[in-house]
């Protein structure tokens, strides 16, 4: 092989590891872009997905936006502010004994379940008038929402009557109803339409299914909330009459069997 033939494969070798070089340097520099631009993306994903997570967290829940609503859609057979004024009862009846009640509360199960019918029965021969006031601290402790929604059917159920109202009450405090308080089975909308099914007034009714299934009384619900806060009453059940509370005869507690609360309302009434 001549000198010169040698020289030009030599320079021709060189040529073509130069371009290899080039080839593989636009080779690792597409790759590096493509490296960053997929780390970019997951950076922004991850700043996004954080973003959204932070959001959803600082946005207002269901309940606390009714609790705000500044429009208020408070059944029939209401009135005062906000509609959370509930008295039920004969326009005869010259007193009014005021009921503090949480529907989750198991005490207020029992109560209804040992007084109430008697209570029911005084009402409808116009004894006395009931104000009801329900309340929802048993969710704010359990971080719930059985209460409030429970209230907020019981708005459903008013709306239809004052005895629906009184019926359906009296049918979510039932043995056969009831929960046990740690469980939160009325945040359940279809469940409270299975106890209205045992309700005569509220059995098959349409219009009640979707007010509770849309949440028609859940700003009501709220504001009756709020009112029982603002009424200094510490637990429930509660019964006052004339600003005094019923109890027990023994101690501060509300009278949980018949004859205790027969002997306290008759003396009420008296007062």
């Amino acid at each position: 092989m001549s000198k010169r033939n040698s020289q030009a494969n030599k320079a021709a070798a060189r040529e073509r590891l130069r371009a290899e070089r080039e080839r593989q340097a636009k080779r690792d520099k597409t790759r590096r872009q493509i490296i960053v631009g997929v780390s970019v993306v997951g950076v922004l994903a991850i700043v996004g997905a954080g973003t959204w997570g932070v959001m959803q967290l600082n946005k207002p829940s269901h309940w606390e936006a009714a609790k705000d609503a500044k429009n208020v859609t408070a059944p029939k057979n209401t009135s005062g502010e906000n509609g959370t004024t509930v008295v039920i009862g004969k326009s005869t009846a010259k007193k009014t004994l005021e009921l503090y009640e949480d529907s989750r509360c198991p005490v207020c199960a029992t109560f209804e379940q040992t007084v109430g019918e008697t209570v029911h029965k005084d009402v409808d021969a116009g004894k006395y008038k009931i104000k009801y006031i329900g309340a929802t601290f048993i969710d704010d402790m359990s971080n719930g929402e059985g209460s409030k929604n429970a209230l907020s059917a019981l708005g459903a159920a008013l709306n239809v009557s004052p005895e629906a109202f009184l019926d359906y009450k009296y049918a979510l405090y039932s043995a056969k109803y009831h929960p046990e308080e740690t469980d939160d089975k009325f945040k359940d909308d279809a469940y409270l339409i299975k106890v209205a099914d045992s309700v005569d007034a509220l059995k098959g009714n349409k219009a009640f299914q979707k007010d509770v299934e849309d949440g028609t009384y859940d700003n009501w619900a709220m504001k009756m909330s709020a009112a029982f806060d603002k009424s200094g009453v510490k637990g429930t059940p509660t019964l006052k009459m004339d600003g005094k509370a019923l109890t027990d005869g023994q101690s501060e507690n509300a009278p949980m069997t018949v004859d205790q609360f027969n002997t306290a309302i008759t003396a009420a009434l008296k007062g």
